[in-house]
């Protein structure tokens, strides 16, 4: 069950500067878990020491902002896409 996971330009230095990364889970947390034993640091970046999504880090699975959804607790199916959207701040 394999989900796309799209990493954003600021994160690649943590992911060998690799902009795709394909990674089987049946969760949000589950994919955060895998991507921390392949990448180190990644989990800190995006969810908190309570494991809930760090409020500049957004992630959208097909589109939809998980928060919106079950949050980290997500269920994901093969063939879905997560996107890692840091927030921008501006004014």
């Amino acid at each position: 069950m394999s989900i796309t996971i799209r990493v954003p330009a600021p994160l690649r230095n943590l992911t060998e500067d690799q902009s795709k990364i394909l990674i089987d889970a049946s969760t949000i947390s589950g994919l955060i878990e895998e991507l921390e034993s392949l990448f180190p640091g990644m989990k800190d970046r995006l969810v908190d020491e309570k494991g809930e999504l760090r409020y500049f880090v957004n992630l959208y699975l097909n589109g939809e902002d998980v928060r919106f959804l079950n949050g980290v607790d997500t269920a994901v199916n093969s063939g879905d896409e997560l996107s890692i959207v840091p927030a921008v701040a501006g004014g």
